[in-house]
């Protein structure tokens, strides 16, 4: 879970300001956790408190998300989400945002087969997200996060996303000029796919995530959440990362990320 909120953390000051180069500081004051972050983090928690329970996952997943959400109304959130999170009853609203898949990496690195991503990446991304591009977007990252830690290889991985996910038929050198901010999963999950698959390690595939613009925290989270299960993280990226939770105003949400990240190595 900490590759996603490092991308979120990294990605956070070149959202509305985008870096076309791979030639930036990775941490800088200007950083700070998003929607990305604090959503990634409630999903974890969700899947932590029901115990293995899947059937009350969905609830449970909007109680935590709303919990640990409501405490941070600037972090990020889009105005429909926004409303979600503060609604007094919540309903999916046929979104196909890109904040599925940001948020889905707890059911990637939870679950112990592929038949579990796709039910548990549909019960927790359903609550919101429920147009099919919003859920296709959420359990092709769960997938590729899945194979990761089945370690199976990049060929591998790639093969599973093109054949039921995404055509992934460009590089990163082709679209970086001309790619522009999306913040559908359709316009930004294949996008941070092909980040992680050019990369050679962890902090290169950050690299490449914030390098062709766009929602760059989205993009970045998204892609740390798979290059952590491929690579894993290096120490010094995560001690730094975590300088920026573990203070009071994001206590609860460093302590959520330590608790899955102990039950889920």
């Amino acid at each position: 879970m900490i590759g996603a909120v490092i991308g979120d953390i990294v990605g956070s000051r070149f959202e509305y300001d985008n870096c076309k180069n791979k030639n930036f500081e990775l941490f800088a004051k200007e950083c700070f956790p998003t929607d990305d972050t604090i959503m990634t983090v409630a999903v974890g928690k969700a899947i932590l408190e029901i115990e293995g329970e899947y059937q009350n996952l969905g609830a449970r997943a909007i109680r935590c998300m709303q919990e640990l959400g409501r405490p941070y109304p600037r972090c990020g959130y889009g105005s429909r989400f926004y409303d979600w999170i503060y609604s007094e009853k919540p309903e999916p609203y046929e979104s196909y945002g890109n904040g599925a898949a940001m948020r889905i990496c707890a059911v990637g690195f939870a679950a112990r087969n592929a038949q579990e991503v796709r039910q548990m990446s549909k019960t927790v991304t359903e609550i919101s997200h429920n147009h099919p591009e919003g859920l296709r977007g959420a359990e092709a990252v769960a997938m590729a996060i899945l194979l990761a830690r089945q370690c199976k290889s990049k060929e591998e991985i790639r093969s599973e996303i093109l054949k039921n996910y995404y055509s992934i038929d460009f590089r990163l050198a082709q679209i970086r000029d001309s790619y522009e901010y999306h913040v559908d999963c359709q316009g930004s999950v294949p996008q941070a796919l092909e980040a992680f698959f050019e990369s050679v390690g962890f902090e290169d595939a950050i690299r490449n995530a914030i390098s062709i613009g766009g929602d760059s925290d989205t993009i970045a989270a998204i892609t740390g959440s798979v290059a952590e299960a491929y690579y894993g993280i290096p120490v010094p990226l995560r001690e730094k990362a975590e300088k920026y939770l573990n203070n009071s105003k994001y206590a609860p949400i460093f302590f959520w990320l330590k608790k899955f990240e102990k039950m889920f190595p």
